[in-house]
């Protein structure tokens, strides 16, 4: 018997009221809690009961790309998460950033661009080019992305999963400008990354299919689609540009970008939270 509309809703309230606590709780799960998301807009669906009930705003969100062999499967080659403003964290000169890990679930960084909105987008416009979207950019940055889950499981899981739990996201560390961005090529936008003082990985923001404008451009729609019109001010990351580093507590990480100072952090056990949503 196919499920009905009210138990499709428990479900989707269950699962986010199960992430969000533990979360909040900085509490491992061992496994996924409840039924899979069959479809990426279920997926979606779960994710905005779990904004719902997080005690925090937006401040942008984080472009991930979903692999061909589950692409085919799911319709869709990114995926988008949010951001919240309380796990923004600015990098500061030669300061080495905590991470907070919850134990046990999944921790990794990621080498990325990020955009800084300069003006909101259209609320009713839901088709994108990255020629457009660059007239949104107020300026590019150089960041690191804390993929983070209470699942350990989150990516293996496949990216509907993902999508579920904030898109796999717990934060992302914002470094400087990139100077004279639109001008340079994708290519020459290189970075390297270590973990304990070991190269992990290397790349560009031609890592990311169509650079990092059509991520933006893929950011723009979807969120648009869902009612959720990026504002100014937003931050964007667009994508591992190195690769998905896994870091645990104590691992210290650091990425270099060409010609910006190198962002450093360390991962930290993450500690019970009691916040409320800010004014």
């Amino acid at each position: 018997m196919p499920a009905t509309t009210d138990t499709i809703a428990a479900i989707r309230q269950g699962v986010a009221e199960r992430f969000v606590a533990a979360r909040l709780s900085a509490r491992a799960l061992q496994d996924y809690p409840g039924l899979l998301p069959a479809t990426l807009d279920e997926a979606y669906a779960r994710q905005e009961a779990a904004i719902a009930l997080w005690p925090d705003d937006i401040a942008g969100w984080k472009v991930g790309g979903i692999v061909d062999a589950w692409a085919a499967r799911v319709g869709d080659s990114r995926l988008v998460g949010p951001i919240f403003r309380r796990h923004v964290w600015r990098a500061g000169a030669a300061a080495v950033t905590p991470l907070p890990i919850i134990p046990g679930g999944f921790a990794a960084v990621e080498a990325e661009f990020v955009f800084v909105l300069g003006i909101s987008a259209p609320a009713t416009r839901t088709e994108w080019t990255a020629a457009a979207a660059a007239d949104l950019v107020g300026e590019l940055r150089v960041g690191v992305e804390l993929a983070g889950s209470p699942l350990a499981t989150i990516n293996e899981l496949g990216p509907a999963v993902v999508v579920s739990d904030f898109g796999n996201n717990a934060g992302l560390l914002l470094g400087e400008p990139v100077p004279d961005w639109r001008s340079r090529l994708p290519e020459s936008l290189t970075c390297e990354a270590h973990v304990n003082g070991r190269r992990v990985g290397r790349g560009a923001a031609a890592a990311i299919p169509g650079g990092p404008l059509a991520a933006l451009a893929f950011a723009l729609g979807c969120c648009a689609r869902r009612g959720r019109a990026l504002r100014g001010g937003d931050v964007i990351s667009t994508g591992a540009c190195t690769g998905i580093h896994p870091i645990g507590i104590g691992d210290e990480a650091g990425v270099a970008f060409a010609g910006a100072a190198e962002l450093r952090c360390r991962g930290v056990r993450a500690e019970p939270a009691t916040l409320s949503r800010t004014p």
